[in-house]
């Protein structure tokens, strides 16, 4: 195995009601002119706030590794519970359908135990649903195979495009946010699967920052940069990306980690949109919700629909580029992005 590694009492409130002036009594009025305003007001901007709703499309494994040292053992697991909230508090994911393995938790992160989960959700996802797995923990690559640590024997990436390719979803998204991560997107590469590491190669050996800063993008209110309601996955990586880079910079250390993406299934990372990368990235969403079960109205639904039918389009005219003419390819492209734009600003004026 591989390692490299509070609610203040009644006192309070009397000095309160004094500093505004005169006996509590002779404020009690007051006071319960206050209290109903403030009832009011939290019980208008709960009217106001409205939940999201629960999009049983989507699956997640979290794999959270060992730390191998006490601190990072903490930082992992609360990343792991970060992570956990966000999907599902924030972007609608269904805490059913998502599994956690830990270095400590039951089911432990062991190789068998990633085996048998995988075997899980062979017979649970169906080619319409998307899977997301997040690796947060230590990796280590010897010059021939990249690893993400595990409890007990590691398993190497190859096995790791194994068991993803035996999955009925068409639709995968793989963030392995460990140290010399960047070797897997040699292995992962696949039509219809992105896949986002936090190092860009296997020399990269040291711990690394960005699910932190993952995390933090999933609860950004600017991390919808192009304003259309959702935060895709390239929204997202891009973010997280620049948090990174800002980290180093203001330490004024010299970055030991540099995030890509794959999502053309080339094998080769980007950080950035270029060389065909990102389109697909672009396309998914992390708050995606599926037609029948976010669809609140006809309309909805209907427009659901439109964005993914567009989505497969999109998907399908990346898988077609090496036989396009370029102008021909950019312009359709562009073309489509724009109607997915609308659809997805339609969307979020109808309150989805």
């Amino acid at each position: 195995m591989s390692r490299n590694i509070s609610h203040k009492g009644t006192k309070e409130d009397t000095k309160a009601l004094r500093f505004l002036g005169g006996s509590v009594s002779s404020l009690a009025p007051l006071c319960e002119t206050v209290l109903l305003l403030l009832i009011l007001m939290v019980v208008g901007a709960s009217a106001q706030k409205k939940s999201v709703p629960v999009d049983a499309n989507k699956f997640v494994l979290i794999i959270n590794g060992p730390g191998g040292e006490a601190a990072y053992a903490q930082q992992f697991e609360e990343w792991t519970g970060q992570l956990r909230s966000a999907l599902t508090e924030k972007f609608g994911f269904d805490g059913k359908n998502i599994r956690t393995l830990s270095e400590k938790g039951n089911p432990r992160a062991t190789a068998d135990e990633v085996k048998k989960t995988f075997v899980e959700l062979k017979s649970q996802l169906d080619a319409n649903n998307v899977l997301f797995v997040f690796l947060i923990g230590h990796g280590s690559f010897d010059g021939k195979e990249a690893k993400f640590n595990l409890v007990g024997p590691d398993l190497p990436a190859s096995e790791y495009n194994a068991m993803l390719s035996a999955l009925p979803t068409r639709r995968v998204v793989v963030f392995n946010m460990a140290s010399a991560s960047g070797e897997f997107i040699k292995s992962l590469a696949a039509k219809g699967r992105i896949v986002i590491t936090a190092t860009r190669n296997g020399q990269e050996t040291n711990a690394t920052r960005f699910a932190g800063f993952f995390i933090s993008a999933l609860n950004a209110a600017d991390a919808d940069t192009d304003q259309d309601g959702h935060i895709s996955v390239l929204e997202a990586f891009v973010y997280a990306n620049r948090l990174t880079e800002d980290f180093y910079k203001r330490a004024g250390r010299l970055a030991t980690e540099h995030a890509l993406l794959d999502d053309n299934g080339d094998g080769v990372g980007h950080d950035k949109i270029e060389a065909g990368e990102g389109l697909l990235a672009r396309a998914t969403y992390l708050d995606s919700l599926s037609v029948d079960e976010a669809a609140a109205t006809a309309a909805t639904g209907r427009l659901m629909k439109e964005r993914t039918r567009l989505e497969g389009e999109i998907e399908q005219l990346i898988a077609r580029k090496a036989n396009m003419q370029e102008a021909e390819y950019e312009a359709t492209l562009e073309r489509l992005f724009i109607e997915l734009a609308k659809v997805n600003r339609s969307i979020k004026q109808a309150g989805t």
